[in-house]
């Protein structure tokens, strides 16, 4: 599974939990955009996250 090329937010599992509290195992993914940073001079093709991309941490 991919990562946010800034924060490194991945993926995490735990579970979900039915009226009934049965317990079954689940993913939750990050927000992820593939997007061209700008980084030393030079364009890259990265992962980044939607909350790195709100908060300006990355230079299109």
């Amino acid at each position: 599974m991919s990562k946010c090329y800034i924060c490194e937010k991945g993926a995490i599992s735990g579970n979900t939990v039915s009226h009934s509290n049965i317990h079954t195992k689940r993913n939750w993914k990050p927000n992820l955009r593939r997007v061209k940073i700008v980084e030393n001079g030079a364009t890259k093709t990265v992962n980044v996250c939607s909350r790195c991309l709100r908060s300006g941490k990355v230079e299109r």
